[in-house]
């Protein structure tokens, strides 16, 4: 029976010849800045994530990333998922996220996101599908709007507490929330 080093081996190759060659160049740009620096996985990640234009990691960076730096495929791929920071899907030109800790889901926000997800048009079947419990990462359909949500933005005493593109709003009520939205997204009602 053959052993998976190969395998990972090979997918590496593929991920190399899959990567356009300015994504490889930015990768290996960074993992040079980084070197072996304690956290230096984390830099680097973070590094490819902010240059990709939907602002995520597709798995061909990731194994590309493990197999420059010799780091195991599967803590790359562990610290990308562990980090709320990270994206694996393609996010919108616009990142909406609502807090779920304690205190704002007790002030309403789960309201919020419900109501969030409708007026954009996204089903709660289309949320179902891409959450896993209370972590909920979609995209609309035109790829303008990403709806997250975060376990706690620390934050409490101004929940609920949503994020638009990286500003934080606290108190946050449904008209408030709409107006945001209303913002970044010109022609929608």
């Amino acid at each position: 029976m053959p052993s998976a080093a190969p395998e990972v081996a090979h997918n590496g190759l593929e991920a190399q010849e899959r990567l356009l060659p300015q994504e490889r160049l930015l990768i290996d740009q960074a993992i040079a800045k980084h070197g072996n620096r304690p956290g230096a996985l984390l830099g680097i990640l973070e590094a490819v994530q902010l240059a990709n234009a939907h602002k995520f990691l597709s798995m061909d960076a990731l194994r590309y990333i493990a197999d420059e730096t010799g780091v195991p495929p599967a803590r790359v791929y562990s610290a990308a998922t562990f980090y709320s920071l990270f994206n694996l899907q393609p996010q919108g030109d616009h990142v909406i996220c609502v807090c779920r800790g304690t205190a704002c889901h007790t002030r309403g926000s789960r309201d919020l996101l419900e109501k969030l997800c409708l007026d954009l048009g996204l089903s709660d079947r289309e949320a179902d599908e891409n959450s896993e419990a209370d972590k909920l990462a979609i995209t609309t359909a035109d790829r303008r709007l990403t709806v997250r949500t975060v376990a706690c933005f620390g934050q409490c005493a101004l929940a609920p507490v949503v994020e638009v593109d990286h500003h934080i709003l606290s108190h946050v009520n449904e008209r408030t929330l709409q107006r945001e939205v209303k913002s970044l997204t010109p022609g929608r009602k």
